[in-house]
């Protein structure tokens, strides 16, 4: 029996581990993780993979150390995004796969993304509790030999089945602004170069680890301006974005207009139903009209879903989805084993434009004015559950009302979702209406007062 001796963990979230380096995260943790993943997925045989963090690497290391000390062999893919991990762990038949990453957190942060067989989440209540229990006790029985360790270069496989997604036979040189953010997105990128017949327009684009450009995160408006500028002075067909382990996708139009993810998610939800009629397309409760109603236009069958990834996914397999969608830029495959991929939606809007003759833009901004919407707003008040109610109690009469995920109060002409986050201490407000603006901003101004009234506070200005 190892005894490594009883710690406190602090970093595990809803959906993974992340922490502040050394405090939250360091090796010893890393180590005892390892460990205890090991004992409570009972895994013979495990994917790891990492990020471009300064800290990944020795952070994988001991990761790896806790796994094979618990028995179980490693098929370590190395320098990797997120998806990395979830193909090769599908790919490869493997028990299970551990990402060493912090996504779009500051330099200073990293952490752990878990699946088990097929790339199913780990989650809150589906494991990762467990395992910090299992490893904050740090009592662990000695297996009968340690595991090995097995480099795997699972590249080539993963860039194939990315091309498979489109028919470059069909697609038309394009220009494309790229910006990764410092963050990994650009190997993948400059592995694909060759295969496609695009001109590109490269921003921040180098992996560094200490990212000198600011935080990997499109979200952020700061970040949004110099792909917008540079969208505009190349004249390039449109712009991408990603976060620093390359799971979420944004999108620029041809005028540096940055794109909402909600009408990426139908934009994409029409192709695949085009493609198998009748197929289901999975939605998120924040922003769901424009989705609905071309899921529906196209013969298709829309399916709502809590947002966040593990819903997403679990949700994906029940219904045998083609696709999957949330407005906050992750997409969801069927043929990506039910996982997010960043890498694929850009090459499918790629097809689309190529296909159509027409520009995103034009692709987008029609649906943009029959259904406009707020984006995400996110604020910081006193007592989310209450003031959820009082927003219920005051906006809720005569309107159609779902529970979902935090509430969706739907009237005849406008509709508003009101949750507070997985991941971080805040309320997120979305309003839609039937292609009027005007009230859509009224009612959004409307709501927003109400929650200010009772201490709520812009956290996102």
């Amino acid at each position: 029996m190892a005894s490594l001796g009883r710690i406190s963990i602090s970093g595990f979230k809803a959906y993974d581990l992340r922490g502040r380096i050394p405090d939250e995260l360091n090796p010893d943790v890393a180590y005892r993780v390892g460990r205890a993943y090991a004992v409570w997925l009972g895994c013979k045989r495990v994917v790891v993979g990492r990020d471009i963090r300064l800290s990944s690497a020795e952070l994988c290391s001991a990761l790896i150390r806790g796994l094979t000390d618990q028995g179980c062999d490693v098929e370590d893919i190395g320098l990797c995004g997120t998806e990395g991990v979830y193909f090769a762990t599908g790919h490869l038949g493997a028990d299970g796969g551990i990402m060493v990453t912090a996504s779009h957190n500051p330099p200073d942060y990293n952490g752990m993304k878990f699946v088990r067989e097929q790339s199913k989440p780990v989650s809150g209540d589906t494991g990762l509790q467990d395992i910090r229990a299992l490893a904050e006790a740090g009592e662990f029985a000695e297996p009968a030999a340690p595991g090995k360790v097995t480099p795997v270069n699972a590249m080539a496989d993963y860039l194939d089945h990315l091309m498979s997604y489109v028919n470059v036979a069909t697609l038309k040189p394009l220009h494309l602004v790229c910006h990764a953010g410092n963050g990994g997105a650009g190997l993948i990128v400059d592995e694909l170069e060759g295969r496609l017949p695009f001109r590109w327009t490269k921003l921040d684009h180098a992996p560094d680890g200490t990212f000198p450009n600011g935080v990997p995160n499109p979200m952020l408006v700061v970040n949004q301006g110099r792909v917008a500028e540079l969208v505009r002075s190349s004249g390039a067909d449109f712009g991408i974005a990603w976060d620093g382990d390359y799971d979420r996708c944004f999108f620029f139009d041809e005028h540096g207009t940055f794109l909402e993810g909600y009408y990426i998610v139908g934009l994409l939800a029409q192709s695949f139903i085009a493609k198998e009629p009748g197929a289901r397309v999975l939605y998120d409760p924040r922003l769901t009209w424009n989705t609905i109603a071309i899921a529906e236009q196209a013969g298709g069958m829309p399916v709502m879903c809590k947002s966040g990834h593990a819903f997403m996914k679990a949700k994906m397999r029940e219904q045998d989805a083609a696709y999957g969608g949330e407005m906050s830029a992750h997409h969801y495959f069927r043929r990506f084993f039910y996982c997010d991929s960043g890498m694929v939606p850009w090459l499918l809007v790629a097809q689309l434009v190529s296909q159509t003759g027409k520009t995103l833009g034009q692709l987008v901004q029609e649906r943009i004015a029959a259904f406009p919407a707020s984006g995400e707003i996110n604020l910081r008040i006193p007592d989310a559950k209450a003031v959820i109610a009082a927003v219920q109690e005051h906006f809720g009469p005569g309107a159609e009302l779902d529970f979902t995920d935090g509430v969706s109060i739907a009237h005849a002409e406008w509709r508003m979702n009101l949750r507070t986050s997985n991941t971080e201490p805040l309320l997120r407000l979305n309003v839609e209406s039937r292609g009027d603006i005007a009230l859509m901003n009224a009612k959004t101004a409307e709501v927003l007062a109400f929650l200010a009234a009772r201490g709520g506070v812009r956290a996102d200005h």
